[in-house]
């Protein structure tokens, strides 16, 4: 890039939601069980294919109001690939509390907007890797490990999924079950709602694809991602059931990727947004209401007209779009967010060792005090819970019931 480079519309609104206790970046916590942290032998091999993944070398550059990516003509790895200040080696509680901690942290500005915190493990190490929201969303960020991180694959590599953008006058056609589905408001008010602080609790749980694919099939021919959707209702209503006594309907937001094969764009998604019915006791019937929500949204193209009435807002009048943004950011509008990007199909090495897990970390927004992140690496699910702790604490034991939900419906 020998030019200044503006940001999309995307990466700029993420980036104008950072502030004194929203931090930008996203994260993605890579296990690896073996082998030694040995941090040279890391930046050597990222040096070596980091020409695949120029969008990481450049930093901000312009104005607060006119922001664009320029190179870093000081650019080096040494300020990014560094070693944790653990000097002891962690479990995996300890490894939540570091992830913890580096997460609260804040990316320099002046430098590009990443950095990979090598940390020792018991056995083996973990590489977490904070990358800013306006650089990447999930797609992008797991291409670049890709190009970046895993040792050259023999299985097929994680495809965006396919969309249909649709036409103007299908979107005029549906608008007002759209605006009846879409922009609808909760009945009840979020138990995550609150003034976020500055600090965060992590969890993290892990599912195997196979059977949690295999038992939504049988039960009622849902997909995957409806089961996702489904066991997270389940650890919620069990969270809720001893934390907090209400099981009356939150809506969640699902992030949408439209990002088309090859493309270069940094952020590329919309959403949807479905009331999950946690007052239903039975986890096969409530993986069917939500398979009945989620099959209405995709027939109707739910995301791209979210994309397409946001777009034509900001073409009439960015106050309008902005205005727009707010409505559907309120609480009421959902109460927590669930993101699932699709990772490599086959199991994934680092400087030949086996990776084991692969976590993703998201950044929460104001007065939601949840936010869920879903991986699939390799023929599991990872599931990466963060939480402001002064308003939902003890995120782990929710990540628990994860992985006792998805039994429930693998069995």
């Amino acid at each position: 890039m020998e030019r200044a480079l503006p940001l999309g519309p995307e990466d700029r609104a993420i980036l104008d939601l950072e502030g004194p206790t929203i931090a930008g970046h996203t994260c993605k916590v890579v296990v690896v069980e073996a082998g030694e942290a040995d941090v040279d032998a890391l930046r050597a091999e990222i040096g070596s294919r980091l020409g695949g993944v120029p969008q990481l070398t450049w930093r901000l550059g312009g104005s607060d109001h006119d922001p664009c990516w320029i190179v870093d003509s000081d650019f080096g790895l040494g300020r990014h690939v560094t070693r944790s200040a653990v000097r002891s080696p962690l479990d995996r509680a300890g490894l939540r509390v570091e992830v913890a901690r580096l997460f609260e942290q804040r990316l320099d500005r002046g430098r590009p907007l990443w950095h990979m915190d090598v940390v020792p493990m018991d056995p083996g190490f973990a590489i977490v890797w904070r990358i800013h929201h306006a650089l990447a969303d999930g797609t992008a960020a797991m291409k670049f490990a890709g190009e970046l991180l895993w040792d050259e694959m023999t299985g097929p590599a994680a495809r965006p999924r396919a969309h249909r953008a649709g036409d103007d006058a299908r979107r005029r056609r549906h608008l007002a079950g759209f605006v009846e589905r879409e922009l609808s408001r909760s009945r009840v008010s979020s138990p995550f709602d609150g003034r976020i602080g500055r600090r965060r609790q992590v969890a993290f749980a892990q599912v195997e694809l196979g059977p949690l694919h295999d038992g939504a099939k049988a039960a009622c021919g849902a997909t995957v991602n409806d089961a996702v959707l489904a066991v997270v209702a389940g650890a919620l209503r069990r969270w809720l059931a001893a934390h907090h006594g209400s099981l009356g309907d939150l809506r969640v937001k699902v992030p949408v990727s439209l990002h088309q094969a090859d493309d270069e764009a940094g952020n590329r998604d919309s959403f949807f947004c479905l009331s999950l019915p946690l007052g239903e006791p039975d986890p096969a019937e409530r993986l069917r209401a939500i398979k009945a929500e989620t099959i209405l949204r995709k027939a109707e193209h739910d995301a791209e007209a979210m994309d397409g009435l946001l777009q034509d807002l900001g073409r009439i009048s960015p106050r309008l779009r902005a205005f727009a943004n707010r409505i559907q950011a309120s609480p009421r509008s959902f109460a927590f967010n669930v993101s699932n990007v699709p990772g490599p199909g086959a199991p994934v090495s680092i400087l030949g060792s086996p990776v084991t897990s692969v976590h993703s970390i998201a950044e929460l927004a104001e007065r939601h005090a949840l936010r869920i992140a879903v991986a699939s690496v390799g023929g599991r699910l990872y599931f990466g819970f963060c939480s402001d702790p002064e308003i939902l604490d003890d995120v782990q034991a929710m990540a628990d019931g994860v992985e006792a939900e998805a039994a429930l419906l693998g069995a």
